[in-house]
């Protein structure tokens, strides 16, 4: 089974916490860490833009990535969210299981 973290920003630590919790809860993710603020640098609206988000990553298995970007997009309030799915080369064999477990029936 392949797995992948999923990296996110959120305009604030209660969206991101509130995303989270309905993408571990619809069993789209096996869980999400909400980490702390960032300052955020980008292009946006043909400019150069810079603000405080907070980043979340997200454990799943990669034939989730699609719904789960599809819900985080519905669910966020930016019109183009940052949903970026990294592929999980090696890990702990029983928490790769885990996810797998935690995260069956999701999608």
């Amino acid at each position: 089974m392949d797995h992948v973290l999923v990296y996110m920003t959120a305009s604030d630590q209660g969206e991101a916490l509130r995303i989270g919790r309905a993408l571990v809860e619809e069993r789209l993710a096996a869980c999400v860490n909400v980490l702390g603020p960032i300052r955020s640098v980008f292009r946006w609206e043909g400019a150069v833009q810079e603000g405080q988000e907070v980043a979340f990553i997200a454990k799943t298995r990669s034939a989730l990535t699609g719904a789960l970007a599809a819900r985080v997009k519905a669910l966020h309030s930016y019109s183009c969210p940052c949903v970026v799915a990294v592929p999980i080369a090696a890990g702990h064999p029983a928490f790769l299981a885990w996810i797998g477990e935690a995260t069956a029936g999701g999608g």
